[in-house]
Order: C-alpha cells, then structure tokens, then sequence
C-alpha cells in the first residue's frame, strides 16, 4: 500500500467513528457509519488475495445491508416525528428495526456469521482493528437511544448472541475465529445489560478492548494463527506463552483477574432488579466460553509439543516486532480488580 494512502485511509476511519460517536443528529451519524465502512475496506483487502477480497465482500454486503436498513427507518422517523435529531423513538417498529440495523453493524446473533468469516481472512493486526475500533461507532448510537428500546426484544437477542458465542467457538481450532466468536459473547453481554445500566456497558466495552487488543498483540509477535502453532509457541517464547495463558484465564472472566469484573457487575445489577433468571441463565453460558479458552491453554501451557527442540536458544533472540505497549496492557487486563471499589461508586 502506497505509504500516503494509509495515513488517510486512517484518518478517515477516525473521522467517521468521532462523527458518529459526537453527533446528535441521525444523517450525520449515519454519514459516520459510512466512512468508517468505506474507510475500513482498502484495510481489509492490504495483502491481496482471494481470502481477503472474499472477507472485503462479505463485510461490505452485510454492512451495506444495515446502513440501508438504518437509513429507511432514520427517514421513516423524520417523516412521523418532523425531526432528524436521535431522540427518544415511541414507535415500537422504528425502535425494532434500528435495533435489528445496529445489531448487525455489531455482528450479534443471529446476524453474526460475517463476523468469523470476515475476521479469519484478514491479517491479525486487521482483525484487531475489526472487532475493537469497529464496534465504538454502532455502540455509541445504542447508548444514546438505549431509553427508547424494548427491553423484550433486545433482551432474547442479547442471550442468543452469548449463547452463539459460547457455542460457536467449541469446534475451532482457527485463533482468530475463536476469538471472534468471543467478540459475540461479549456483545451480548454489553447488550444484556444495557437498558438496566448504560455505564456497566461502556466499562465491559472498555475492559473488552483491553483484553482483545492484548490478545491479538501478543498473538501477532509470532504470527500464531491456529491452536496448532499456539501448541509450539513455549518453544520459541515462553514468557508470552505465560502471558497468554493469564490473558485467557481473564477472558473468560475468571476471579482475581480483570475479566471477572464486568461479569460480576452485570450479574449484580441484575439481581438488584430482580432477574435472577437472566442472571443464571448468563452465568451458566459464559461456561461455554470459558471451555474454549481452557482448550487453548491447556493445547499452550499444559502440554509438550511433540518434537524434539532442535534449537535450544531461539527463545533469546531479540524480536523483530515492537511491544512498548504490550506490559502495561497484559498488567491493566488480568490486575484491575482491585480497582472495582472505585468503579462501584462511580456506578
């Protein structure tokens, strides 16, 4: 890629993200959600191949789909209300139909099978950029609007998508399908619960995107791509090896690491409100999960390779890859617990 046009084509994804998240008014963030989607093609097609142009064509269609699907109900909505600003939506089909438009920007069940496809014929660092930036434009319309929704309807949506999360991702071996379909999960979880407490959503939302770019970062280092090359990686790096095992542990939301807090706070403000169903009903899902994230770790961590180690000192040699950034994201995704105290009062 010319070194010129990345630079824009960044810039534009920037720009259509902020328009969206900043705006008050329907067409502007529309207009948002466009250039992020245009913005975000030439990115996904930068290693030319047929994988990738398939993945480029996939994303396009089913984001072209709710754009036109999200614009048809914002020009529905002018025509009854004589106003373009996002608002409170008392029509029950307006607020239906963007629900369902949002949704499959998002990639949640049952309108989630671009999202594996998409994700696994891109590079990983693509991938990255797919299921984290791409997920603030969409999200931040819904936490504007959340007031106006049907908790009936966005409520079975939600559960379908940790279920399909949770699933999905059992017969995989592909890392960054697994990991796609833990984007799924995570949804659902954001979606769950945010009629009941929109700032619970922006903090899982927050703690995900630590946890996912942490992920892909430490995954990129050697170019791990298949639980097979993931099952060799103690051989050539074996602190990363620790790091991803603690990573995974904390995905899947296990106590004392970062991941357990969204989760315990979700389930806690739905007990408050007296759905201790859903509570246990999303408890017992996120095990499906958790079973995955243990193949993984137990494929890298708990096993040996089967070949003998012809070179004994690979592990010391310097890597080609830059990872400033990686301590401080493996410390905030698996140490931040104790900082739930604080979150609490802000809640």
């Amino acid at each position: 890629m010319n070194p010129i046009t990345l630079p824009v084509i960044m810039t534009s994804i920037l720009t259509g993200t902020i328009l969206t998240m900043v705006s008050s008014h329907w067409l502007l963030a529309w207009m948002g959600l466009e250039i992020n989607m245009l913005a975000i093609i030439p990115i996904l097609v930068k290693k030319i191949n047929p994988r990738s142009t398939e993945a480029a064509t996939k994303y396009f269609l089913t984001q072209a789909t709710a754009s036109m699907l999200l614009m048809m109900t914002i020009v529905i909505s002018a025509m009854n209300t004589g106003q373009w600003n996002i608002t409170n939506m008392h029509n029950s089909l307006i607020s239906f139909t963007i629900i369902i438009a949002l949704m499959m920007k998002l990639g949640m069940a049952p309108f989630h099978f671009w999202v594996p496809e998409v994700t696994q014929g891109v590079t990983l660092i693509v991938g990255m950029l797919l299921l984290t930036w791409q997920k603030l434009a969409p999200i931040s319309i819904m936490l504007q609007i959340y007031s106006s929704m049907n908790l009936n309807v966005l409520l079975p949506f939600a559960l379908l998508s940790i279920l399909v999360g949770g699933w999905g991702g059992l017969n995989q071996t592909q890392l960054r399908k697994i990991l796609a379909y833990s984007s799924i999960a995570h949804m659902g979880w954001m979606m769950a619960i945010l009629m009941y407490c929109p700032s619970l959503t922006i903090l899982n939302l927050l703690i995900y995107l630590m946890l996912t770019i942490t992920m892909f970062t430490m995954l990129n280092i050697n170019t791990n791509t298949t639980t097979l090359t993931l099952s060799n990686l103690w051989n050539k790096n074996p602190m990363i090896t620790l790091a991803i095992l603690i990573s995974l542990l904390s995905l899947g939301g296990l106590p004392p690491l970062t991941g357990f807090l969204p989760k315990w706070m979700i389930v806690q403000e739905f007990t408050k409100n007296n759905n201790i169903v859903m509570a246990t009903i999303m408890a017992i899902m996120a095990l499906l999960n958790l079973y995955f994230y243990m193949r993984l770790i137990y494929s890298s961590s708990l096993t040996m390779f089967p070949t003998s180690n012809n070179m004994k000192m690979k592990w010391q040699f310097q890597p080609t890859k830059h990872t400033l950034f990686l301590p401080p994201l493996i410390i905030l995704s698996t140490l931040s617990l104790p900082l739930s105290p604080i979150l609490l009062t802000l809640n």
